[in-house]
């Protein structure tokens, strides 16, 4: 399988990208090199092979999530650069 340069030109346009000449035909060659190497994936004979789900058997050991409070209300509050009794001070976002 193999690609022209309209297509290449056409694919351009709908991802909103300009190419030189120069740059055309080079988008061209690799392009032709992608189709051709999925053309050869393609003539493989995958009917005895079982999808791969992961790359390796390894498995994440994470901790568990566990809540807990590491600061305080009040705590948080001294390190606020504004403050207005018990909430922190934002500027407003919204007219």
């Amino acid at each position: 399988m193999s690609t022209d340069i309209q297509t290449i030109r056409k694919i351009a346009h709908l991802a909103r990208l300009e190419f030189n000449e120069e740059k055309e035909q080079e988008m061209l060659q690799e392009l032709n090199k992608i189709l051709n190497w999925m053309d050869q994936l393609r003539a493989l004979d995958t009917e005895q092979v079982e999808p791969l789900i992961h790359m390796s058997e390894e498995v994440n050991v994470l901790r568990d999530d566990v809540a807990r409070n590491t600061t305080t209300h009040e705590e948080a509050l001294l390190n606020a650069p504004r403050k207005d009794s018990d909430y922190f001070r934002v500027p407003k976002v919204m007219e």
